[in-house]
């Protein structure tokens, strides 16, 4: 997928590595960023048959699984290393001369951030296709603003999660909202090569979306969990991933 920035144009490559990660290169016309880079020799391999040279190396949040490739990319190519904590402080970064957006999504981890390219958001594991990630901090708070401040863009924004689970994720979804027709759909266009759907589809599956929706309500509400607000609904579901 091409995304425009003011000058160049970026694109996303999304690369599998382990059984379920998911990383990317943001390329541009000569150079590339690698996020969570695990799929080294896939990154090196495309890097090398696109003509690009990598010059930084990123990440979604600091959990192992995600950093793994750090050290073999930056001593393959001495692309540079940013902390998910400085660019959370810088707001962003440039890649050639177009501008790619970090948000600070503190919840699944303190320094979760999101990088967001125009009509995409590459989002870690603090939002994967078809449900939120764990909230490891205990931050449920923090956590749940993570997610309205993801949801509260446009409904064509591209979500890139940091995980495969979408399978496992629509069974949940399902439990929360077994007459939910949208699941069926969301899995029939599930394509594991290309992880990926827009907010507005993730909108019709997701619970942690649709907080507000009757059949997600029903279901709080048969389990005696609290539902009042937003936030507590939130929590709620939490607690029965």
């Amino acid at each position: 997928m091409w995304l425009e920035g003011r000058v160049v144009m970026l694109r996303t490559v999304q690369l599998r590595y382990g059984s379920d990660n998911l990383g990317y290169l943001i390329c541009g016309k000569s150079e590339a960023a690698a996020v969570d880079g695990g799929a080294v020799k896939e990154i090196l391999a495309f890097l090398r048959s696109s003509g690009l040279r990598l010059s930084l190396v990123l990440n979604t949040h600091s959990h192992s699984d995600h950093t793994c490739g750090n050290r073999s990319l930056i001593e393959s190519t001495g692309a540079r290393h940013l902390g998910c904590s400085h660019l959370a402080r810088r707001g962003g970064f440039e890649l050639e001369d177009a501008r790619v957006e970090v948000i600070p999504t503190p919840g699944h981890t303190s320094d979760s951030i999101c990088f967001h390219l125009e009509g995409s958001l590459l989002t870690g594991d603090t939002l994967f296709c078809g449900r939120v990630g764990r909230c490891f901090t205990g931050d449920v708070e923090g956590f749940y603003r993570s997610i309205m401040r993801i949801n509260s863009f446009p409904a064509n924004t591209l979500i890139l999660g940091g995980h495969d689970y979408v399978e496992e994720y629509m069974e949940f979804a399902a439990m929360v909202e077994p007459g939910n027709s949208a699941i069926a759909e969301y899995l029939d266009a599930y394509d594991p090569e290309n992880v990926s759907a827009s907010l507005g589809v993730e909108r019709t599956v997701d619970p942690f979306l649709r907080l507000n929706a009757s059949a997600v309500v029903k279901c709080l509400l048969e389990r005696h969990l609290p539902l009042d607000t937003g936030l507590q609904r939130f929590r709620s579901l939490l607690s029965l991933m």
